[in-house]
C-alpha cells in the first residue's frame, strides 16, 4: 500500500508539473509564438513608467485608464531595491498586487526585472549592495575610477542577483502558475556599459588577458556561415583565429573590448535566467538600448547589450534566453526591426516611445514581421492624441488577433507603414500585386500640404486567392494581377469586425468610400477593418 501511494503522489506531481509548463513559446512558420495555458497570445501592451509599480496606491488611479485603453498586457517593473530591502528578507507585496489587479482587469503580465542593472546603471539594486562596494565591487573605467554599474566579474555580484532571483520566480510559481498571469519576464533592462567599452577592473582585466572561453569558439566555428555580417567582420579581420586572448583573436580595438563585455554580460545573464527558470519555466528575454546614431564609437552608447551587431555573442553566452528585442527612441524604425529578425530571432518591441505613429508602427510590426507584440512606453501617462490612437489600433487589433496569429510566420500576412518620404510600398500576396499608399497622397485633405505628414500603416491578411482583410489608418490600396494582360476589378467591399474570429460585415463600401470601385481606402485619422473580394477582367 505504501508503494502504490508513493506511485499515485509521482504521478500527481507530474501531473502538477505540467500544469506549470502552459505558458511557452512554439514555432509557426517563420516566427515563435507566445502560448499561454495553450493558446496564441498577442501581446498588445503597454509598459508603465519606471516607478509606477512602486506604489499601489498610486497603480490604483493607474488600472482604469489602462484598461479603457484595450490593452491585454501590462509590461511592469519589479525592484530588488523593495524586494530584497534588507538582505534575506523578501517582500513581494508590489508583485502580489499587480498579479490580482491584472487578473482584475483581464489583462496579462510581463515583469520587469530591475536587478542588477537598469538602463546600463545599477541604480535599483538594494542600498546594503549599493554601500558595500567591498563586497560587491563596481565596474571601473581605464583609470580605476568606480562607475554606478555593478562588475559581471565578481561572483558575489552574481550570487546575491540570483538569490534574489529565484526567490522572485518561486513566488510567481506559487500564486500564479494555475492563473498564468504572469506570461513573460524580461532580465534585466536595457545592459550597457558606459562610459567606456569595457570594465578594466582589476578582476574584468585578468579575463581579458586569458583565452577567449571554448563555448564562443565552439558556436563561432558550428555557426560560422550563418554568423551576422558584422560580427563575422570582426572575427574575420584577423584571420577567424579560434585560440587566443581577446585581442589575439579579435586585434586591439573598441569593437574587441566591446566583444569581450559582452560575452561576460550573456554568461552572467545566463546564469541568472537558468536559476530562474529552474524555479519557473517561464520565457525570458532581453532588451537593448539602440544606439541613436550609427556612427557612434563603443562607450558613446550603452556598450555590449544585445545589440544587432553582438547578437551571435549574445546568442552564444546566453542561449537560456529566448529573445533579443529592441527598444526605440530612435528614428530609422524599419531599419533597426529588419535587423532585430535575422537569425532566427521572433521580433518583441518591449518598450517604445509614446508618441504619434504608435498604430501605424504596431500594424507594421505585427504584419510585416509576425511580431509577438508591441508595447509603447509610460502607457499611463500618454497625451489625448497619442492615448487614443493606441486604444483605437488596440480594439482593431483585439478583435483580429485569432485571425492575426493564424497567419504569422507564413506569406498571407504584411504590413505597411507611411509618413511623407516613404509614402508607398507594393506587396505581393499569391496571385495580385497590392499598392500601399499614404492617404495623403491623394491630395484630398488640407494635411498633403504639410511638411510633415502623419505617420500611418495597415496590416493585411489573404483569406483567399482573391479575397483580403485590410485593417489600419491612413492608407489606400490598390490591386493588380500578377498574370500579365489582366485587371483586378473591385467585387464588392465591407467595412466590419471579427468576432472570435469571424467576420461580420457591415456597411458595404461601393461607391464613394472606394472611389466608385477604384481602392480600398482608410482615411489617415480613421481607424477601419475592410474586406475586399477581388475579380480580374481584360
Amino acid at each position: 500500500m505504501k508503494k502504490i501511494a508513493l506511485t499515485f503522489c509521482s504521478v500527481l506531481l507530474l501531473i502538477t508539473n505540467f500544469s506549470f509548463a502552459q505558458t511557452y513559446l512554439k514555432q509557426q512558420g517563420t516566427v515563435k509564438q507566445l502560448y499561454v495555458k495553450d493558446k496564441p497570445l498577442l501581446i498588445l501592451g503597454g509598459e508603465l513608467g519606471n516607478s509606477s509599480s512602486s506604489n499601489n496606491e498610486y497603480m490604483n488611479k493607474i488600472w482604469p485608464k489602462i484598461k479603457s485603453m484595450n490593452l491585454n498586457t501590462i509590461l511592469a517593473p519589479v525592484y530588488w531595491e523593495l524586494i530584497e530591502p534588507e538582505e534575506g528578507k523578501f517582500d513581494f507585496n508590489l508583485v502580489d498586487s499587480l498579479i490580482y489587479n491584472a487578473r482584475k482587469n483581464d489583462m496579462k503580465l510581463i515583469f520587469l526585472w530591475f536587478g542588477a542593472w537598469k538602463n546600463s546603471m545599477s541604480c535599483y539594486a538594494p542600498y546594503w549592495v549599493k554601500k558595500d562596494q567591498k563586497r560587491f565591487p563596481r565596474a571601473t573605467d581605464k583609470n580605476g575610477v568606480g562607475q554606478e554599474i555593478l562588475s559581471p566579474f565578481y561572483e558575489n555580484n552574481l550570487i546575491a542577483d540570483v538569490k534574489v532571483f529565484r526567490e522572485l520566480m518561486k513566488h510567481i510559481k506559487a500564486v500564479d502558475a494555475n492563473d498564468q498571469t504572469v506570461v513573460m519576464i524580461q532580465v534585466e533592462n536595457e545592459i550597457g556599459m558606459l562610459p567606456e567599452a569595457r570594465d578594466h577592473s582589476s578582476a574584468a582585466t585578468a579575463m581579458f588577458k586569458k583565452p577567449v572561453p571554448a563555448p564562443f569558439f565552439n558556436y563561432l566555428k558550428t555557426n560560422k556561415e550563418s554568423l551576422m555580417p558584422e560580427f563575422k567582420a570582426t572575427w574575420a579581420k584577423n584571420g577567424f583565429k579560434t585560440s587566443g586572448n581577446w585581442e589575439e583573436v579579435f586585434g586591439s580595438s573598441l569593437a574587441t573590448d566591446e566583444t569581450f563585455m559582452a560575452w561576460y554580460y550573456a554568461d552572467f545573464i545566463n546564469k541568472l535566467t537558468d536559476a530562474g527558470k529552474q524555479e519557473y519555466n517561464l520565457p525570458m528575454y532581453l532588451n537593448a538600448a539602440l544606439n541613436y546614431k550609427k556612427e557612434a564609437k563603443p562607450g558613446e552608447y550603452p556598450s555590449a547589450g544585445p545589440l544587432p551587431h553582438l547578437m551571435d555573442v549574445w546568442k552564444a553566452g546566453a542561449p537560456k534566453i529566448d529573445l533579443l528585442s529592441p527598444d526605440f527612441y530612435n528614428p530609422d524604425y524599419k531599419y533597426w526591426n529588419d535587423l532585430y529578425v535575422r537569425g532566427g530571432n521572433t521580433l518583441f518591441i518591449p518598450e517604445i516611445r509614446f508618441e504619434q505613429g504608435m498604430a501605424g508602427k504596431a500594424f507594421y510590426a505585427l504584419g510585416h514581421h509576425s511580431a509577438m507584440g508591441f508595447s509603447p512606453f509610460s502607457i499611463e501617462n500618454g497625451a489625448k492624441e497619442e492615448t487614443m490612437e493606441v486604444t483605437e489600433a488596440y480594439k482593431l487589433l483585439r478583435e483580429l488577433q485569432p485571425l492575426v496569429l493564424k497567419h504569422q510566420g507564413k506569406a498571407t500576412i504584411g504590413g505597411v507603414m507611411f509618413d511623407k518620404l516613404n509614402n508607398r510600398q507594393e506587396l505581393k500576396m499569391g496571385d495580385y500585386v497590392l499598392t500601399f499608399s499614404h492617404d495623403l497622397n491623394l491630395g484630398w485633405s488640407g494635411k498633403s500640404k504639410n511638411e510633415n505628414w502623419p505617420i500611418t500603416g495597415a496590416l493585411v491578411v489573404q483569406l483567399a486567392p482573391d479575397e483580403f482583410v485590410v485593417a489600419g489608418t491612413g492608407v489606400v490600396v490598390t490591386f493588380k494581377p500578377i498574370a500579365p494582360n489582366a485587371r483586378a476589378g473591385i467585387g464588392y467591399i465591407d467595412e466590419g469586425n471579427f468576432e472570435n474570429g469571424v467576420f461580420k460585415p457591415g456597411l458595404r463600401f461601393s461607391g464613394d468610400q472606394s472611389h466608385q470601385g477604384r481602392h480600398l481606402r482608410i482615411p489617415e485619422g480613421d481607424f477601419s477593418t475592410q474586406k475586399i473580394k477581388l475579380y480580374t477582367y481584360k
